[in-house]
Parts: C-alpha cells; structure tokens; sequence
C-alpha cells in the first residue's frame, strides 16, 4: 500500500486474527464467529457508530470465506448499479464461485425502491447481502429486508483497544516507526477518538505531522491544541457527528435554548438528516423530561411527523419549535431511571414466576391449577383499585420509580403513595 494513503488506511487489518474489538461477535463462541466457522452466513446488517472497523469486517468476512465479493456505496450507487451487480452474478453461472457477498456501506442511504431492487436476490441466495450503518436498521432498513437480515451491534472501541491499535501503529506503520514517538499522556487522544479508531489514527498523524524533529512526545495539551486546529467542524458521515448531537441533546438537558438551537444549526448547515434529529428529540423528550411533562413527548413525535411530510428546509422551523420547547420544559428523569432499575433487577433476579392471580386461564386444566385464582378486577372496587400483589414473591416492595424535585413527578409519587402506603417507600 502507498505510503500517502491515510495511517487508517495503512493500518487495515489484514486477516481476522489481527481485527480488534468486537469480541461479543468474533471470539470463540460468539454468534458471528459460530457463523463464520461454519462457513454458513446469513444476510446480515452492522451496526455500529463510524470507526468501528464494520466495512474492514465485510473485507475480511469475504477473505476468510473465500468468496467472491462486490461493494457498492449508498451514497454513490442507485438501483441500476445494484441490478447490474446483481445480473453479473447470476450471468457468472456455474463459473461464479457459491456464496457471492454484496457488500452496501451506508445501506441507511438506500431509498424504499433501492432496497427493494435487493430483495429478491437476497431471498434467492443469489448474493448473501452485508449491510453496514450508523443508524438503527429498525427505522432506516425496509422490514422486508432487515426480517432477511441478521443485525449484528458492533460497539465503540474501548479505551484498552484504541491504545492497542495506537501501538500497534507507531510500531508496526512504515513512516510512523521510522520517528522516535513517545505516548506521555493519551487521554485527550483517546477523549476525542470517541471510541472511533479511524479517527484516532487520522488526529494522530495530523499531530505527529506537526512535528518536524524527533523526537516526538505525545502530551494532552499538544493534542487539544493541534486538534481544535485540525479537526473537522462538523461531518455528518462520521468525525464529529456525535459530539455534536451529544452537545444538542446536553444542551437540551441543561435548559439552555440557546445553545441547543446553536447545535441544531451546526447540525442543519452540515446537511444532516432531519429524521435523526427528530427522533433524537423523541428520546430527549422522555428521557430527561418524562414525567415533568407528559406534552413534550406528544410535541417531540408530532415534530417527527411533521418534519416527514415537510422536508428540508422548512423541516428546520419546525425542529427549532420542539428544540426550544424541550430545552424551557420542566426536566424529570424518574422514568429513565425506573427502567434502569427494573432492568437490572431482571439481571439480578432472572425470570421470576408470574403470582398465579395474574396469570392467564384460557383452559380448564390452567384453571384447575389455580391460574387467575383471587384475582381481584380493580374496577370493581371503590376508586378503581384494589390493593393485591402484582410482582413476584422474590420481590415484593420493591421500588423502582424515585421522584425527582419536578412538581409532576412529585405528584406521580404521591399517588403511589397514597394507594400503597408504605409498601414502595424508599
């Protein structure tokens, strides 16, 4: 490979023995590796935030496979490109080796009529599909598709990684071996990586390139200075994408409408979907205001809807309107953190029976045994509710709703409160 290519690009892993992270996915065990050794694939989608080696897993797939393999990119490739792949492959015959892989990278791009031009190849094995994105498939990926697909999570690199892909490079890259480099400190390299290896490598070769003498010493403040320089302001494909979303979403969270609207501006010139905004407010919307007030997840969906049928530009109007009225709404999160709670007692616990009263009786023999017996119908009692035990034995009383200082959640727990007494005190 030349030497001018990007240090990522130099530093592609070559087999799946040198691929790093994804150790959910890969080591011995796993769901994919299971796949891989038995040499039997499913059409499947990666997802995963940019920089996390999705695109090098599709190449590395195809050589440990020995199959044959055809790439297309969303961004550059319509419905003629993928039938014209599709019609080589099936033109090759008995010629073409079994098991073509078509890899599609930002899959998410693909239109409605896009992704259907894949379905009956996929649903034939003609080609087995490998779809790469940094959205969730369930909104961006046709469900006549993704019900053909595997979708495998691929997570951000962790601090462990990123250091073993860095020295990895600085010992192994042909120019980057040749210079006298010492890591001091690397937690502001690893800060602005985002858990995203391309970038780290990208920020750490514009930092090693500012020096013209060895050697060269890695310190936090060489790396910020040189970064706020060299970084790029905003990029929807991946850079800072999600340090700006992050920085919307906190300001969001913070109750600052300015500087929420400020992000989403950095977010509307940098030609950002719409949809990924809104949705983002939908969660904001019950995440970190919730119970505070129970409008703003109706205002955060309308918003999402609305911006559907709009469409850029005016799609901006309408995502400043819900911008600014999460960002001066009452902020709660008792309902993010009920959910956490409940989930990790799930965890703890692990499938607890369901109390007999409650559970379903559709046949004579359930009933025999006692199913719905002493179920108490709520609203055959004063105040439609009637005090009986709706969780499992292992953990009567339980709490998992804690109120914050808002005056709705306040009132949430008051009423929990009131009809239970003392059984859900903290």
């Amino acid at each position: 490979m030349s030497v001018s290519a990007p240090l990522a690009e130099r530093m592609r892993p070559k087999s799946l023995d040198q691929y790093k992270g994804q150790d959910h996915l890969l080591k011995q065990g796993a769901s994919l590796r299971r796949s891989l050794d038995s040499g039997l694939i499913p059409s499947m989608i990666f997802w995963g935030p940019p920089g996390v080696g999705k695109t090098t897993l599709a190449h590395l797939i195809a050589q440990h496979l020995k199959r044959p393999f055809h790439t297309l990119s969303a961004i550059s490739s319509g419905v003629k490109d993928v039938r014209e792949v599709i019609h080589k492959v099936e033109s090759a015959g008995m010629f073409q080796q079994e098991g073509t892989l078509l890899f599609i990278d930002e899959i998410h791009r693909f239109s409605k009529a896009q992704q259907d031009s894949l379905l009956g190849a996929v649903e034939k094995g003609v080609v087995t599909l490998i779809g790469a994105t940094t959205e969730n498939p369930s909104f961006e990926v046709i469900s006549a598709l993704l019900s053909r697909c595997q979708v495998y999570t691929l997570k951000e690199h962790s601090k462990e990684s990123l250091l073993a892909i860095l020295k990895e490079a600085i010992a192994e890259d042909k120019i980057l071996k040749a210079r006298k480099i010492e890591l001091k400190e690397t937690s502001a390299l690893l800060a602005i990586s985002g858990g995203d290896a391309r970038k780290l490598l990208n920020v750490f070769e514009i930092i090693v390139g500012t020096f013209s003498e060895d050697p060269i010493v890695i310190t936090d403040e060489i790396v910020m200075s040189t970064a706020q320089q060299s970084v790029a302001m905003y990029d929807k494909d991946g850079e800072q994408h999600y340090d700006i979303i992050s920085a919307f979403i906190k300001s969001i969270r913070g109750s600052d409408p300015n500087a929420a609207v400020y992000w989403l501006a950095r977010m509307v010139e940098g030609g950002e979907d719409p949809k990924f905004i809104a949705r983002r407010l939908i969660i904001s919307a019950s995440e970190d205001i919730g119970l505070a007030n129970p409008n703003a997840l109706l205002m955060a969906n309308n918003c999402f809807q609305a911006v559907q049928a709009v469409g850029w530009p005016e799609a901006r109007i309408i995502l400043s309107q819900c911008t600014i009225y999460l960002a001066t709404s009452p902020k709660g999160n008792g309902a993010y953190l009920a959910i956490n709670s409940a989930q990790q007692k799930v965890k703890d616990t692990g499938n607890l029976g369901v109390p007999l009263p409650l559970r379903n009786a559709p046949t004579k023999l359930m009933k025999d045994l006692g199913y719905g017996k002493g179920y108490k119908y709520s609203h055959d009692f004063p105040g439609n509710f009637a005090d009986q035990e709706f969780l499992p034995e292992e953990i009567i009383g339980t709490n998992f709703f804690g109120a914050g200082s808002s005056p709705k959640e306040q009132e949430v727990a008051e009423q929990i409160e009131r009809l239970w007494k003392e059984k859900y005190k903290k």
